[in-house]
Parts: C-alpha cells; structure tokens; sequence
C-alpha cells in the first residue's frame, strides 16, 4: 500500500518511532510516498531524520507547548496564548495535509499524535485510511493508571489525544507491557517501535552518564551538579539551535546534538541515563538494561514517566538530580519481560497494516457522529 507518514514533531520521539515503522513496513512490501512533520518554528527536524527516512519530507506549523523564560517547565498561559493567536497558521496546515493526501495518492495515513491530523480528517473526511500510533493513546485504555494529578489536567489531556484519533480506522497504542485491546473503542496495544539497530548494540557498563535534554534550560542544572561532581563524566544530547555538533564544557562534560546513531552508541556505553521523560528513548534504555532517571516537562511527560517507573525503567524527579542516577545504576535490575515484548513488535504491527484488516468505516458528518456516539452510550447504560 502507499503510506504517508504525519508526525508530531516536537523532541525526539514519534521521529525515531517513524523511522522504525518505515524499516518494518518497507520490509512488508509497503511503500512510503511521503513524510509531513507538524512542529514549532523554534524546532527543526534533525538531519539524521531526513537523512534516514528515505522519502520526501515537508514540514508545517502546528500547536505546540512553550518552555518558562528559564526553557525547562511548559509555561501553560503562555502556550494557550501562543496558539491560539497563530490560528491561522494551522488552518493552513489542515489544508496543507489534506492538499498532500490527494497529491501523493496515499491510501493509508499513519499519524503520529498531530492534532492537526486529527481536525483534517473532522473538517475534509479523506478517503485513505487512518491508523494513529502512539504511546499517548494509553491514556484512553481505561486499565492505564494516572499519576496523582488535577482531575482537569487529566481530562484536559486525554480530549487533546482524542482530538488527535478522528476519523482512525484503529489506534495502536504503543505500551511498556502487554495490555488488554479495545475492539469497541478501535484501540490495539502493541510493543515499542526500536529502530532495528538497537538490536544489534551490545551494551556495556560504562563510567559516564547519558542524557537527553528535549529543553536546552536544563543544561543549568546539569552544569550546576557538575560543578559539585566533576569526576563524573557525562554526555548529554539536546537540540540547541546555533551551536556546535559537539560543546564541551570540560573534559568530562559534553553536550551533543541530536544525531541518532551517536546517542545509541553513549546510550549503550553509558552508566546509567537521564530524560525529559520521553517515551521512545526510556523503551532504549530498558532494552539496553540502562536504569533511567526522568524528569517531566509537562502533564504529557508526567504520565510517560509514571507508567515506566511502573514497568521498573527507574525514578522521577523535578530536577536533573544525578545522585540520585548513580544509586539507580548501584541496585537497578533490568526488565527482562520488556526485552521479549518488544521482539513481538513487528508481527503485531504489520498484522494492523494488512489490507484484509483495515476496514473503512463509513464517513459521517459531525453532527452524524455525535449522534451515533450518544445512542452507543445510551444502549450501554440500558438493561435490556
């Protein structure tokens, strides 16, 4: 089948997750005809990316989280005022998605958590079939247990995925662990989707520690506690615009830009690793037996994390506390379950892109599919 890729694509994750699922649905005989990639004006796609994809790649302008004045912590005022004044901008991205549907001919869209996906299919109803895929969609399983949060937040975020799902033929919901599907709610859970080259990595233990900062104010607080711990080597990734590909601070501290065979190459060789809790390189460092240190952005993160902290990936904190990493390092006991969950993927993905399974559902209106949706509930909550 032809396939187009749309991600979400803020930090590092849902990129690497798209590059998998090419390597695997290549390898099925699918084609890729193209790659649109929503993100910030402030973000820019990493060449590892482009480079590895393997098909054309364009970008629009979609709604995004806005760091504090400090670039750590999502700064919510702000990034509601930010986006709603830019309106206009991603209104043109919904044209432009639609635009590029029906000029690549696609007949399978996968969407990689964009919102503006999700409101090309509510306004335009294309034709080609929808198939999200994510971690996020964990968060509409009703057995996926939520840290100690706002009940607002929660809610908050959980409209905001289901946004992203409208007009999905299925949602696949990337999980640390095997969980129940959802036939009525189109929801399949499936394992992470790892980059073939991590399954030829042979990790070992290492002196230094690793790390990824998705906001680049976190560099603070890594050069603050290596000030107190110069001894301690560490190499950390961000994607800092204007500087060098590799910073060194000293002789034991680094910062790198992101490059995606680098990062597996310290990843594999680190000691132990810290993260802005995302979800794609927390499944690395399980895999490669690398305790993890997280440490949330925003209510996104926070879920991330408390899930993997669930499936014994590590601990969570506010701050990039790295005694607290290298005591993870001391006692920590890889997942070993995790390791053969993966391995699953890729008959458990590619089985959701056989043509036989994809059933396209009927297109209705808005106010057709609200309707539909309140008769469900009601038949659900009658005895009969």
């Amino acid at each position: 089948m032809r396939i187009l890729f749309i991600i979400q694509g803020e930090g590092r994750g849902h990129l690497t997750q798209a590059l998998s699922l090419r390597q695997k649905l290549e390898k099925d005989g699918h084609k890729l005809v193209g790659v649109l990639v929503g993100k910030s004006p402030a973000r820019t796609i990493p060449s590892f990316f482009s480079d590895k994809i393997a098909a054309p790649v364009y970008s629009f302008e979609s709604p995004n989280f806005l760091p504090t004045a400090k670039n750590k912590q999502v700064n919510m005022l702000k990034t509601v005022a930010y986006n709603l004044v830019r309106q206009h901008k991603y209104i043109s991205g919904i044209r432009f998605i639609h635009r590029m549907i029906k000029e690549t001919d696609a007949e399978v869209v996968v969407n990689f958590y964009e919102l503006l996906t999700g409101l090309t299919y509510l306004f335009f109803r294309p034709k080609a079939h929808m198939i999200s895929i994510a971690h996020q969609y964990l968060f509409l399983h009703p057995d996926f247990q939520f840290p100690k949060e706002r009940k607002l937040n929660l809610a908050s975020l959980q409209f905001f995925t289901r946004l992203t799902t409208i007009g999905a033929t299925k949602i696949l919901a990337l999980s640390f662990r095997k969980m129940r599907e959802l036939p009525d709610a189109r929801i399949i859970v499936v394992p992470p989707l790892l980059r073939k080259e991590i399954f030829s990595i042979k990790p070992e233990k290492g002196d230094y520690l690793h790390g990824y900062l998705l906001n680049s104010g976190f560099a603070e607080e890594v050069k603050g506690w290596h000030t107190d711990n110069p001894d301690v080597p560490l190499h950390f990734f961000w994607d800092k615009k204007d500087v060098e590909k590799r910073v060194d601070i000293d002789n034991t501290l680094s910062f790198h830009q992101l490059d995606d065979e680098l990062f597996l190459q310290y990843m594999a060789g680190s000691k132990a690793y810290a993260t802005t809790a995302g979800f794609e390189s927390v499944c690395e460092a399980m895999y490669l037996g690398k305790p993890v240190l997280m440490i949330p952005t925003h209510i996104e993160q926070t879920c991330n994390a408390y899930d993997a902290m669930q499936s014994g990936a590590g601990a969570i904190s506010d701050e990039f506390n790295l005694d607290t990493l290298l005591e993870l390092a001391e006692k920590h006991q890889p997942n070993q379950d995790f390791k053969y969950w993966v391995k699953q993927a890729d008959w458990l993905v590619l089985r959701e892109f056989r043509e036989d399974l994809l059933r396209k559902e009927t297109q209705l209106g808005l106010l057709s599919r609200l309707f539909v949706h309140w008769i469900a509930r009601l038949g659900k909550s009658l005895s009969i």
